[in-house]
This record gives structure tokens, C-alpha cells and sequence, in this order.
């Protein structure tokens, strides 16, 4: 039974079922399979937290940080997947930890606009995109979801919004997306606080360290978010009951039990590959960059989320607009557009057209930066997780979701069970 000082600390992330080995805490060597920002914040908490328990962190590749990557060409500085973080104390509180407070600012409040391209005309988000919806309507949708396992094209009745709001977090289409995993609060989804919503969020504001964020704003880390990866790497080294080993890969958990000489408890399971059904999407990026006076009408926010399948790009992020850290040359403008691969030819010419044709004529720089693949969460997903046996512990973008705030939040969750 959760508490009030749990739903302080952790907020709505209590919805989410940890999935973890009840005897997980009783574990003298727990190993831990991927070492992207989960796996990492998994060793980092437990080792902090019990110098006695052995920490093993394994990663196939030759790095660490997962999908968590900043592109740099000279001024021009680009994050390919996360690039900032919404708030959340447990976010803060790792910051904080490791120091990186000082390279931790506030989103720019002029760039907090975000806007849906539909039928070729920019809509602004905000209430007034209820009333496109319907209120009537989004009510009935949003009781019927409740009873659990519906679809966010179920959930948010519009298309395009929907399809939108799911495009821009997990590269699906509404009707392929499980509005309990993208949207539990609206679902009712899990455990409800013991107390009115309006005063836990006052009780929450009072206990983020360094700065007490905007309602509605983000943040972001001076450099890109590599910056937290490259940091979490050096303190992980620094601790004495910590082995990261890389370049090594495993195919099951009981592969890395039995080489290890563990119980399947003492495993967590931070990689791809939480169930037989596991499937992702692909999608590229690509970082397009003007000077001022190219894109002058552009107006500076967020972005733009794009639901028409007949345009290959489905978002454009506003880079340098949204950071207070340089992201790009001085008298410049840089965004990121997000290309899903089920929408693209392939071709980077035609991303170089839609460009154009959506921003300005002639960039400065126009440069693919990466590729990412995205696990997908289809209806009845969060049903079905909860329903599984684990023998093991599983965490991570392919259980917990793809915001930055889950995967934190959910290691110091996991810590605090030892």
C-alpha cells in the first residue's frame, strides 16, 4: 500500500506496476542486463544505496547510455532521442546526486508553444483543442476507457490528435497505442492518491532540490543529455561494487543467471525482449539548421506534430529554441525532424524537400544524424505485464515507457525496496 510520502516522492509514477522478484532485496549480486539510462540508474541507485550487494551491469555494445546520444558537428549540437525532461522530483533528485546541477536549466518560456499540422493548417495545443475534440464526446471516451485495455484512439475520439499526441512519444498510430501505458492518470489506470490531486501537486512542487519547475515547462542539461549518461558512467566507475562489463550480450535471463552463478531473482532485465509478442518501429532524424532571417516566419515554440501519413516527417522540433544552452551557431536556428520509416522512401532527398517545404529553402546544414527504434505498447499492454510471472526483475524503455521520468523514477523505486 503506497503512502503519502511515496506519492510525494514518486507521484503518478505510482500507477505503473514495478516488475520486479519479491526477493530481488534479499540478492548478495544482482546483474543487470543493459546498460542504457535504466540499467544505469538501476546499478547507480542499488550500489549507492548498499555497498555490500555486488552490482554487475552488462552492455552488448561498446558504450554506455542506450539511445541516450548527442550529435555534434562544431556549434551545431543535436540530442537523437531525449532532449530535455519533463518535471518530475525524481529527475531533480539524480541531477542533483550527481552534481550536475549548474548545467541543469529551465525550457525557455517563449518556446513552450506546440502545435498539430491538420488538413495543412497549424493548430495550437491547449484547451481549446477540446472543443476540436468535442468535451461531450472526450468525456464518454475517457469513462469508457477506464474500464482498462482501450486504445488512445479510443481514449482522445479525434483522429489526428490522437494520432498526433501518440507520434510524437512512441512513432504509432493512436489505434496501435494502450491508453493505461501513454496515459494512466487519465485512465485511472493503477492506484489513485490518498488525497485530492490539486493538493499533492502543491506537496510535490515543495519538494524538488534546485529549482521548482514551471507547470507545463521542461528542462534540459547544458551539452545534451549525453551529459547525464557520460556522468552516470564516471560515478559508476568510482564505485568499488560496481563491474560494468561491455560487449557482452545474452539472449534470456536465465542465460545470465547461469553464467553468472545467480538465481533468476537476482537478475534485472534492462534490454529489449520483454515478451514473445515484443516488436519496435523504426524511425530517423535528421537535423535541419537556417540562419535567422531564413526562418523568421517560423514562429519560435516546441514544435509540430504531424499525423498525415502523405508527409514523411512526423515531428519538428525546435532545437534551439527550446534550450537554454547554445544548441547552434549564434544568428541561427536548428530543429529536428523525426522521420518514421512505415512514412519515408528512404530517400534523404525527399526529407530534404519536406524541409523546405515546411520551414525555409536553402539550409545552412541538413545532416541525418541517427536512427532509434521505439518498442511498441499495443492495446491491453499494461494488462498484460501485470499479468506475467517474473521469475527476474524487468525495467526500461520496454516496460516502463519512453519518457526519461519513468526509467529514473522507476530505479529509485527499485533501490528502495533494498
Amino acid at each position: 500500500m503506497s503512502t503519502l510520502e511515496d506519492w510525494i516522492k514518486h507521484g503518478e509514477e505510482l500507477r505503473r506496476p514495478l516488475l520486479v522478484n519479491e526477493k530481488l532485496s534479499e540478492s548478495k549480486t544482482v546483474v543487470i542486463v543493459g546498460g542504457g539510462l535504466s540499467g544505469m540508474c538501476c546499478a547507480y541507485r542499488i550500489a549507492s544505496k548498499r555497498p555490500d550487494v555486488k552490482v554487475i551491469l552488462i552492455e552488448q555494445s561498446d558504450r554506455l547510455g542506450g539511445v541516450i546520444t548527442t550529435w555534434q558537428d562544431g556549434a551545431w549540437l543535436c540530442d537523437l532521442a531525449v532532449n530535455a525532461t519533463r518535471p518530475h522530483p525524481a529527475f531533480w533528485r539524480l541531477v542533483e546526486d550527481l552534481n550536475l546541477a549548474s548545467k541543469f536549466t529551465p525550457s525557455r518560456q517563449e518556446a513552450k508553444d506546440r502545435w498539430i499540422l491538420m488538413s495543412g493548417k497549424s493548430h495550437k495545443l491547449s484547451w481549446r483543442t477540446m472543443f476540436k475534440i468535442g468535451p461531450i464526446k472526450l468525456l464518454k471516451s475517457v469513462r469508457l476507457a477506464r474500464r482498462g485495455g482501450a486504445s488512445v484512439a479510443e481514449l482522445i475520439p479525434n483522429k489526428l490528435v490522437a494520432d498526433a499526441l501518440c507520434l510524437g512519444i512512441v512513432n504509432d498510430t493512436a489505434n496501435n497505442v494502450d491508453a493505461d501505458f501513454l496515459m494512466p492518470s487519465l485512465t485511472k489506470y493503477g492506484s489513485n492518491p490518498p488525497i485530492k490531486k490539486s493538493k499533492l501537486r502543491k506537496l510535490i512542487a515543495k519538494s524538488y532540490p534546485i529549482f521548482s519547475p514551471r507547470p507545463g515547462s521542461i528542462a534540459s542539461l547544458e551539452g545534451g543529455m549525453q551529459c547525464l549518461t557520460d556522468t552516470l558512467s564516471e560515478h559508476l566507475s568510482s564505485l568499488s561494487n560496481v563491474d560494468v562489463q561491455l560487449n557482452k550480450s545474452f539472449k534470456s535471463p536465465v542465460s545470465v543467471a547461469e553464467s553468472h552463478g545467480v538465481g533468476l531473482e537476482s537478475v534485472i532485465w534492462a534490454a529489449p525482449g520483454l515478451h514473445e509478442d515484443y516488436a519496435e518501429s523504426q524511425l530517423s532524424i535528421f537535423a535541419v539548421g537556417y540562419r535567422n532571417e531564413q526562418v523568421s516566419t517560423v514562429k519560435v515554440g516546441y514544435g509540430t506534430l504531424i499525423p498525415d501519413v502523405n508527409i514523411p516527417v512526423s515531428g519538428i522540433l525546435h532545437e534551439s529554441d527550446l534550450h537554454n544552452s547554445n544548441r547552434c551557431p549564434d544568428g541561427h536556428r536548428l530543429f529536428r525532424l523525426m522521420v518514421p520509416h512505415n512514412r519515408w522512401d528512404g530517400q534523404d532527398e525527399s526529407i530534404l524537400a519536406c524541409a523546405e517545404s515546411l520551414l525555409a529553402k536553402q539550409p545552412e546544414l541538413f545532416a541525418k544524424i541517427g536512427e532509434r527504434k521505439i518498442p511498441k505498447y499495443p492495446p491491453g499492454y499494461m494488462k498484460m505485464i501485470a499479468q506475467m510471472d517474473y521469475q527476474c526483475s524487468y525495467v526500461g524503455w520496454s516496460v516502463s515507457g519512453v519518457s526519461i521520468t519513468h526509467v529514473v523514477d522507476e530505479a529509485e523505486r527499485i533501490a528502495e525496496l533494498f
